[in-house]
This record gives C-alpha cells, structure tokens and sequence, in this order.
C-alpha cells in the first residue's frame, strides 16, 4: 500500500468518525427537545433535570465536532466534495446547538407555567403536534445528511412551511384568549415563547436541509425559493 493511499483511507476514516458524531449529536438533540415537550404537561422535575444535563453533553460534542473538523482542515487540506462534507459539519452543529438552546427556553417556560397557580390554557395538543413537525423534520434532515439525499432535503424545506402555520394558529389562539380574558396574559405570553421556539427549531432542521443540497451539488441555496431548492435537487438526481 503506498503512501498516498494510507493517508487517503485515514483521512476517510476521520471523515466517517465526523459523519457518525454529527448523527449522534442529533439523537440526542431530537431526545432532549421531546423531554422538554413532555415536561409541559407532566411538570416532571426530574425530567427538566434530564434536559439540562442533555444540554450540557450536546454542548461538548459541539466543541468536540469543532474541534476534529478544524483540525481535518489544517491537516488534511480537504478540497471539493470533502471540504463541503467538513464545512457542513461545521455549520450543521451550529443548528443542532442553537436547537438545544430553544429546547432549554421550551423548559424554562415549562419550569415557569408549573410554579403556577393561575388559569393554564388548554393549548398543549396543539404545541405537541408543532412539535412532533418539528422534530419530524430535524430526523429527516439528519437521515438526508447520512445518505447525501437531496430529494428528501427539497421535501423537508417544504414541510416547514407546516411548522411556520401552526404557529401562526397557536398565536391566533393565544391572541383571542387574551382578549377575551386578560388574565390569562402572562400564561398566554409563556406558552407563545414555547410555540416560538418550536417554530425557530423547524427552521433550524430546515437550514441542515439546505446544507445537504450545499454538500452533495455544491450550490448555496440558502437564499433561494423552495421551488429552486426542488428543481436543484431533481437536477442533481437525474446526472
């Protein structure tokens, strides 16, 4: 074996290690924001104490990734296809931390709401199922990202357009409730930060999406249209 072909096949190896801890970083990610989700309801103390120590090991898989990938960089020099897969990483433990940052105000609104005595509003259905949208779209972003399918990301920038119009109909809600009685303000207020963050995760799973199409083909499509996105993914299918 030379040289060049044992350098090659480590710097595959490393490649592959990233890939994995990306994937493993995104378990527990989509672990820790349905814990939240479900402290809502069950004001679980235990539970929020879960979501905070899941937050804790995100955060070090996030320097840990990081660090690896800078280090590839300096080392390896990766050009192409290889420095996308890098510079993706990069960018794609970025959302994931930012998710696990709106995961940790999803139960500091829970902690909040359960130290209260006041009127709780009947909204939880309707914030499970954002979040089961939204969750739904942050494993399938990740599977997009493992097998390099541009197709299933093209389909994952259109179901945020879902996300984006539950929110709008929980703030509907919340709006009409605190009309008609004001002193459901300040629960109505908690709630809507939960349904907030619930939303900005769909966009976050919606921007790893965007870099799977950026990795496989090489085009930044972060600012073009969802039909774009679709025609650049069906493009690249068919070569």
């Amino acid at each position: 074996m030379t040289t060049t072909e044992h350098t090659s096949k480590q710097f595959d190896t490393e490649l592959e290690w990233v890939r994995a801890r990306v994937l493993n970083m995104g378990g527990l990610v989509e672990n820790n924001m349905w814990q939240a989700i479900e402290v809502l309801t069950s004001h679980d103390a235990k539970l929020m104490q879960n979501v905070i120590t899941g937050d804790h090991r995100i955060n070090e898989l996030a320097i840990e990734i990081d660090d690896i990938c800078n280090q590839i960089i300096a080392r390896r020099q990766p050009t192409a296809v290889d420095l996308r897969t890098v510079m993706t990483v990069i960018k794609i433990i970025n959302d994931l931390d930012r998710i696990g940052d709106e995961t940790q105000k999803i139960t500091r609104m829970a902690r909040l709401l359960s130290e209260k005595n006041s009127l709780c509003l009947p909204r939880y259905k309707e914030i499970r199922h954002s979040a089961k949208l939204a969750l739904n779209m942050l494993h399938k972003s990740l599977d997009a990202f493992a097998r390099m399918d541009t197709s299933a990301a093209a389909r994952i920038v259109r179901e945020d357009e879902q996300v984006n119009e539950e929110f709008r109909n929980i703030l509907r809600y919340l709006i009409t409730f605190m009309m008609e009685d004001p002193r459901t303000i300040s629960t109505s207020l908690e709630i809507l930060f939960v349904a907030k963050a619930i939303e900005r995760i769909g966009d976050h799973a919606k921007n790893i999406s965007k870099y799977v199409v950026y990795m496989v083909n090489g085009r930044d499509v972060r600012h073009v249209t969802v039909e774009e996105i679709e025609r650049e993914a069906v493009g690249h299918d068919s070569l």
